[in-house]
């Protein structure tokens, strides 16, 4: 004789009591839509199941900025009510809304635990938008969308009213201030640690690359005060030995628009069989404005002479103080080149993401002097 179910009555409270004439139907399965209308009618009278609005928050909120390019902050958050194929949107304000972090690189992934994390270029706010699969994200936008259609949630916030406290050096008779944000330089994500740039009892200058837990930390250093038209000397020790994913450069750059950058870099941007150096004016990608040569191993002094409309490079073997002979390599720009305004010389040592050939081992460089001559 086949065993009886369980009967039972469904009253309009929050207990259902033995006597009804109603069978218990079969268990769903946990997490399931139907195991959640049982639960309802159990616990809730019968009434219909309504899952909650997805919402949106931030854990964590970068300091307020004014948009620049070359800086990418962390920020993290978490939802609730995401499903499976939705993502996070993040914009950056400075003027109009910006993606986050890259314009092809607008999803941020939610992880498992329903938190996310991501970076982005500094902003005055910052908004994370909570999407479906039908969402394509403009690279800027003038007013945040609305919740409606792909656009699940939104959420907004200030940046903080703060300031990270600054690791000082004193380097050839100049103040320098060594980074401690994150930046996007040459299109790859570097992570600065402050500890990777150090001045030793002999005065010199040190740069490193260091592995720290799953990722590279890099170097990178900067004068407190712009300098404008004048030469500047930067007397380098061997560099024949960095790995093709490592990157040393000697650059200027204008916080604000525009950036006035002009580079002597030292790297072959993971192409192992690339020469090693090349001299440039911003925009990079007018073949123009990149000359690229070979630095040999040893101390090189590299010379940058920027006067209005000009700017000239020249590299010379050993430290001396003086243009003399026959430069390694030499160039003069006379096309796009920069007028002075707020930029200041920056020194770093940093790592390029080349997926193909990356780096394996830490690596360090020494800047024996900086001059400038106005």
């Amino acid at each position: 004789m086949p065993r009886r179910l369980r009967e039972f009555d469904c009253r309009p409270r929050s207990d259902c009591l033995p006597g009804s004439r109603r069978t218990l139907p079969r268990w769903p399965q946990p997490g399931s839509l139907a195991a959640a209308t049982i639960f309802c009618i159990l616990g809730a009278g019968c009434s219909s199941f309504r899952p909650p609005d997805p919402s949106i928050e931030f854990t964590h909120v970068p300091a307020s900025g004014q948009g620049n390019p070359d800086q990418l902050e962390r920020i993290e958050g978490r939802v609730s009510g995401a499903q499976t194929g939705h993502h996070i949107v993040l914009f950056a304000l400075a003027g109009v809304w910006w993606v986050q972090p890259l314009a092809n690189q607008p999803f941020t992934a939610i992880q498992p635990d329903s938190t996310w994390k991501s970076w982005t270029h500094p902003g005055s706010a910052y908004a994370a938008l909570l999407v479906d699969v039908r969402y394509r994200p403009p690279a800027t936008v003038t007013i945040l969308p609305e919740k409606g259609g792909p656009v699940l949630a939104v959420a907004r916030v200030d940046g903080v009213k703060a300031r990270l406290s600054s690791k000082m050096l004193d380097f050839s008779g100049y103040q320098w201030e060594a980074r401690q944000t994150a930046s996007d330089r040459s299109g790859s994500r570097n992570f600065h640690d402050p500890s990777n740039a150090w001045v030793d009892p002999g005065g010199s200058l040190h740069l490193r690359i260091a592995r720290h837990q799953d990722h590279w930390t890099s170097a990178e250093v900067k004068l407190t005060r712009s300098l404008g038209y004048g030469s500047y000397r930067f007397v380098v020790h061997d560099i024949s030995l960095l790995e093709p994913a490592a990157v040393l450069s000697f650059f200027t750059w204008d916080d604000f628009a525009p950036p006035r950058e002009m580079d002597i870099e030292i790297g072959r941007w993971g192409e192992p069989d690339d020469k090693n150096a090349q001299y440039v004016i911003q925009p990079h990608f007018v073949p123009a404005n990149t000359v690229r040569f070979s630095a040999p191993e040893g101390t090189l002094s590299h010379w940058m002479i920027w006067e209005p409309g000009r700017v000239s490079f020249r590299t010379f073997r050993g430290s001396s103080s003086g243009m003399n002979g026959v430069p390694l390599a030499a160039h003069d720009f006379t096309s796009g080149v920069p007028s002075p305004g707020n930029e200041m010389v920056r020194m770093n040592l940093y790592v390029y993401d080349n997926h193909r050939t990356p780096l394996h081992h830490d690596s360090e460089v020494v800047i024996e002097k900086f001059e400038f001559r106005p």
